[in-house]
């Protein structure tokens, strides 16, 4: 017999959709953001080298981890309107969505192994470590009008980032506990390396764990997918005819292309933020030594994160107040504040007051943008590659934004004036978002 799922809108369908936020948001900030960035500099320094030996050639630690960044991100972008291009047509994006979870979770799990002796499989887990999260989160995003009305997208897109960030934060907090007391948690130094280096291993393990664990409640709820009419040839040159469809949708959609035009510029920045902001951290800031250096950055992260949450749902309130558009007009103004009091930044406490500030907006920009490009929708049940639309430009972003943001920091030798390049971004976002009507309008 089969399984009868929740209908679109029911509170059931809502919660289980965003539970995949709690299942994968760990990895953004266990791996991208906390543990792997600590560990990555770690394995250098007990080395005692600063490059290694790739492709034939020899690469600093910090040139090299961007690269391949940089590469995942290109990649992503290349293969999300493809592949959602082809799950519509199949009718089945809850497939790829599990098979991209399972990817990263899997890949997670092989960090526990990452080694500057066996670089290229280290790199290889890193690399489809940041396809996987980015891909299935791709496909969870597109389930946002199928399962929600438009009434409801706001709410429940900042439900589900609270819950990320909640999440996140409590297995964050036990991978700290390993990582700076493991003789608790029986981790002890041995020839295969250091207490705390081993305990980071074991934080790598428990998010692919986590992920893949949390994720089947939303697996059992949420349907495949529309599936889509006609003969099903070519499937892969089908996925481009989709995309080619969509942009001729797309030609007369003024409104959706002008929010795009402003998403594309404003989430450039934002996303560059939350890969540099740790960095910056590291290298602007006067820390007394280094172990404040290491407990600092982790302060600031956890901050960050908490009040990300107070953050999602303010903003959500506020639209419902003053329209999607005119929110996030001031959420982007907000950010070039921000951008000009980073470049003063001097003091440990000058940093915690900066991720406090960057946490209330970081996680209500977030959550206002994916819900309100939700309702800028033609009416249409291809929702998976009008999404991929979406998730490309984020990306592209992120390999933009990242890319003259390190031109900018070597051209001007400080992290500071590329700040100054990040704010000039939030201001063009929120001159072009002026150009897009009001959610209220819709």
């Amino acid at each position: 017999m089969s399984r009868i799922l929740p209908v679109k809108g029911s509170k059931k369908l809502l919660n289980a959709w965003a539970f995949y936020d709690w299942a994968n948001s760990v990895y953004s900030l266990v791996i991208s953001s906390a543990i792997f960035p600590i560990f990555y500099g770690a394995l250098f320094r007990v080395a005692g080298i600063e490059k290694v030996v790739v492709f034939g050639g020899e690469i600093a630690r910090a040139p090299l981890i961007s690269y391949v960044t940089s590469a995942a991100f290109l990649f992503i972008a290349l293969i999300t309107p493809i592949l959602s291009g082809i799950a519509d047509y199949l009718g089945n994006k809850r497939l790829f969505m599990k098979l991209f979870c399972y990817l990263g979770a899997l890949s997670c799990i092989g960090l526990y192994w990452f080694s500057l002796e066996q670089i290229y499989f280290s790199l290889i887990c890193y690399f489809f470590g940041l396809v996987g999260f980015w891909v299935s989160f791709a496909f969870s995003n597109s389930y946002l009008p199928d399962i929600a009305f438009p009434g409801q997208q706001d709410g429940i897109s900042a439900k589900g980032f609270s819950l990320g960030y909640i999440g996140s934060v409590i297995l964050l907090l036990l991978n700290l506990a390993m990582v700076m007391k493991p003789n608790l948690f029986g981790i002890e130094s041995d020839a295969g390396g250091l207490a705390e280096i081993k305990a980071m291993r074991y934080s790598f393990l428990t998010v692919g764990l986590w992920w893949i664990g949390f994720s089947q409640y939303s697996f059992y709820f949420l349907p495949k997918g529309f599936k889509r009419e006609g003969a099903r040839k070519h499937i892969i040159l089908n996925g481009f005819k989709e995309l080619k469809n969509v942009w001729h949708q797309m030609g007369g959609q003024i409104k959706l292309k002008r929010y795009l035009a402003a998403f594309f510029i404003y989430s450039m920045a934002v996303q560059t933020v939350m890969l540099i902001a740790t960095y910056f951290g590291e290298e602007e800031i006067q820390w007394n030594s280094d172990s404040e250096r290491t407990t600092g950055l982790i302060v600031s992260i956890l901050l960050i994160q908490l009040v990300a949450i107070a953050g999602a749902t303010l903003t959500a309130k506020a639209s419902k107040a003053f329209g999607n558009i005119g929110t996030l007009i001031v959420v982007n103004i907000l950010w070039v504040l921000i951008c000009i009091y980073a470049y003063f930044l001097i003091t440990p406490l000058d940093f915690y007051i900066a991720a406090g500030c960057v946490g209330v907006v970081m996680g209500g920009i977030q959550a206002l943008s994916r819900s309100t490009y939700s309702k800028f929708l033609p009416e249409t049940t291809d929702t998976a590659s009008f999404f991929s639309f979406y998730d490309v430009a984020e990306k592209i972003g992120i390999v933009i934004g990242t890319f003259l943001y390190g031109f900018a920091a070597q051209y001007f030798g400080s992290m500071r004036y590329a700040i100054i390049l990040l704010g000039l971004f939030f201001m063009a976002g929120a001159f072009l978002l002026t150009r897009v009507v009001k959610t209220r309008e819709i």
